[in-house]
């Protein structure tokens, strides 16, 4: 079994576990950070779960200069650049989600408004450039290769609009991740998306 295997088997088995307390399940897209494939399905008429399977941004690059630093393959090492690659994104949601159509005059279809918190992994690989104090002009390129992995809580808004006619719902929404895994990091991210409507 692969390392993200482990994590995401454990999430289906979640998801498919409470799916039979849901009235209708959403299946769609997620654009933004991290941006993927999103299933959520509700428990009762508030209250729903959702994971999202994809791929996230990378940290800046003074995040990553400052991880080999402070890491660094031999105390002689000195940064010279990065690359990274292989993103991966695996979120595990709770959402509240309250009716606001009335309060804006909505005629049509259905407005929300949504809360919720959740567990967000991402891992990326990384090969670090170096150089050594005393290596010659001709000594080939020293390069380390690691893997990154961001793990803690996110917190989130947004809202949802729930079409008349159409078994489909857009969204919009804004979080925060705090890594707790490796080094304490507070990121950003937000989205916008469309879910697929179906099943009773």
């Amino acid at each position: 079994m692969s390392e993200h295997m482990k994590y995401i088997l454990p999430l289906l088995l979640m998801l498919v576990s409470y799916s039979t307390f849901g009235q209708q399940h959403q299946l769609g897209l997620r654009l933004g950070d991290p941006y993927g494939v999103t299933y959520k399905t509700p428990i009762n008429d508030k209250f729903s779960l959702e994971g999202i399977l994809g791929r996230g941004s990378q940290n800046s690059g003074q995040y990553y200069r400052r991880t080999f630093e402070n890491n660094r393959p031999v105390s002689s090492a000195r940064y010279y650049a990065h690359q990274v690659s292989g993103a991966f994104s695996l979120q595990a949601r709770g959402i509240y989600e309250e009716a606001f159509t009335e309060d804006f005059n909505i005629s049509e279809g259905e407005l929300t408004v949504y809360a919720g918190l959740g567990l967000q992994f991402r891992s990326v690989s990384i090969d670090y450039y170096y150089s050594t104090p005393n290596a010659s002009e001709d000594a080939p390129e020293l390069v380390e290769s690691r893997s990154n992995i961001d793990f803690g809580p996110e917190v989130f808004v947004g809202s949802s609009y729930y079409f008349e006619d159409l078994p489909i719902a857009v969204f919009v929404e804004f979080g925060f991740l705090t890594e707790i895994v490796d080094r304490l990091h507070l990121k950003g991210q937000g989205a916008i998306g469309a879910r697929y409507l179906f099943g009773k």
